[in-house]
Order: structure tokens, then sequence, then C-alpha cells
């Protein structure tokens, strides 16, 4: 019996079978924006509503009884400029509370985490521990002074969640 299983270890070793290859991959178009880190993703004939890993965007508003923060709108916008309408590859992460898939998301090949941050529509989320890249970007951003950043007074939507007790 242990030598079967070194044997299919070894195998699997040899074809590249780790485990990460095992890791949930989701292919689709993408076919709705909810805000500035949340897409809807037609895969196959089910939708997934995926949250942006590492990346925390300011909220959009939901009525005149909760307004959003300030680039909320932008950053819906600007998601939308990279996704909707194109080819999705998400790396699955996990999962959030709300059962929405947390992944790393490629549109037509471009890293959208990314450059949500790089575009200063978001922050890092420091608190999942982003990659080092995400990190850099965001701030290349706050040094140009891009997006959000151009408010001295950004709010990071973790503080505004807590303060508003709306979201």
């Amino acid at each position: 019996m242990v030598a079967k299983a070194i044997k299919l270890a070894i195998l699997a070793a040899s074809i590249g079978l780790t485990g990460a290859s095992f890791a949930e991959k989701i292919e689709g178009k993408v076919v709705g924006i909810s805000d500035g880190d949340t897409l809807t993703v037609l895969a196959g004939r089910r939708e997934r509503r995926v949250r942006l890993a590492w990346i925390d965007a300011p909220e959009t508003g939901h009525g005149r009884d909760r307004p959003g923060q300030p680039f909320g709108q932008a950053a819906k916008r600007s998601l939308s400029d990279l996704c909707f309408g194109r080819r999705a590859s998400v790396d699955v992460v996990g999962h959030d509370r709300y059962g929405r898939v947390v992944g790393h998301v490629l549109c037509d090949g471009h890293d959208a985490n990314l450059e949500q941050v790089r575009r200063g529509m978001a922050w890092a989320y420091v608190r999942y521990a982003p990659p080092r890249e995400i990190v850099l970007a965001e701030s290349e951003a706050r040094a140009s002074r891009r997006g959000l950043w151009s408010d001295g007074n950004a709010t990071p939507p973790w503080e505004w969640r807590e303060k508003s007790g709306s979201y």
C-alpha cells in the first residue's frame, strides 16, 4: 500500500500535478460589475460572483439612504472598462462570508486586481496579505496621487464600513 502511494506521488510530481494544480479555476465571460472589486462571471451556464482578492475598492452607493464613498462609482467604471464583456480567468483563493468566490482575476490576460490598485481605484487589502506587486502599486499610485489618492482624506473602505454601519 505504501509503495503504491509513493509511486502515485512520483508520477504526480513527474507530470507537474502539485497541490497548486488542483486549485479551482473559473473561466467565462464577465457579465456584471457590482462595484470596484466585485464582478460576475458567466461560466458555462452558471453565474459566479467574484470578489477580487487582496484589494478593497471604495464602496458604491445604494440609493439615497445609503450613499457611497468618494471614488466608488469611478472604481466601478474602472473595473467595468477592464473586464465587462471580456473573457475572465479566475484563480480561486477562497470564499467570503457572503458566499462569493474570492480570486485573482485576469480579464483578457490583464491582471484586474493589480490594475485597480495601479489606477488608484482600490487599496491593497493588507489584512489579507496581498502579493508584493499590489502593495508596490498602491505606493506608486499614492505617490503619483492617482485616482482616490488625489483626495488627501481618502478613507479606506474597511474603516468607512465600520463608521457607517450600513455595509
